[in-house]
């Protein structure tokens, strides 16, 4: 099993990379990372659509209609949805999440950001969220693309990651070490 997952994620890298090196050099960059968003969007909001790229049993055909489809319905550019159609040829739309997170992600690297992640116990607004932004972006000199997630376990507080630096400042946590410190005396 171990083998399997080495090789998709191997196998998903490269093709993340090479559908990168072909937008870029068609000069179409922009358009392919929205298309990506949004199959990717259509993979965690529809559990049809999700089952059915995860079902090896699905024939091509039905997959390149079903491809074609979605490419009228969200005027997908054409480089993209052939890239789509050339993963089912090669029978691996089976990763095409995989694939287009992974391409996303080598967008994101080549412009500069960093990927940040806040969770909050209260729910933040747009400006609150904008404005968190903007000051990880002044601290750390860079661009940041934030994942923002309201998580009510933590009680109250932030918890911010952005690369491999974590400052938590959740009344979760504090607790959490007043108790292993009770626990060690």
């Amino acid at each position: 099993m171990t083998r399997n997952k080495g090789f998709s994620d191997t196998s998903a890298s490269r093709y993340s990379l090479a559908l990168y090196e072909l937008a870029d050099e068609a000069k179409e960059l922009i358009k392919v990372e929205e298309n990506s968003n949004a199959i990717l969007k259509i993979i965690s909001v529809n559990k049809e659509f999700n089952g059915l790229i995860k079902d090896p049993t699905i024939k091509q055909d039905v997959l390149n209609n079903i491809i074609n489809k979605i490419s009228e319905n969200f005027n997908l550019q054409a480089l993209f949805k052939n890239f789509l159609n050339f993963l089912v040829l090669k029978r691996r739309f089976f990763y095409v999440e995989q694939i287009l997170k992974n391409f996303i992600e080598i967008c994101s690297e080549k412009r500069g950001e960093l990927k940040a992640e806040i969770k909050s116990a209260k729910k933040l607004t747009q400006d609150e969220i904008i404005q968190i932004t903007d000051d990880l972006s002044d601290k750390f000199k860079s661009k940041i693309r934030l994942k923002y997630n309201h998580d009510e376990s933590l009680i109250g507080g932030l918890v911010v990651q952005v690369g491999s630096t974590m400052v938590d400042t959740s009344i979760k946590n504090k607790l959490k070490q007043i108790e292993n410190r009770m626990t060690e005396a």
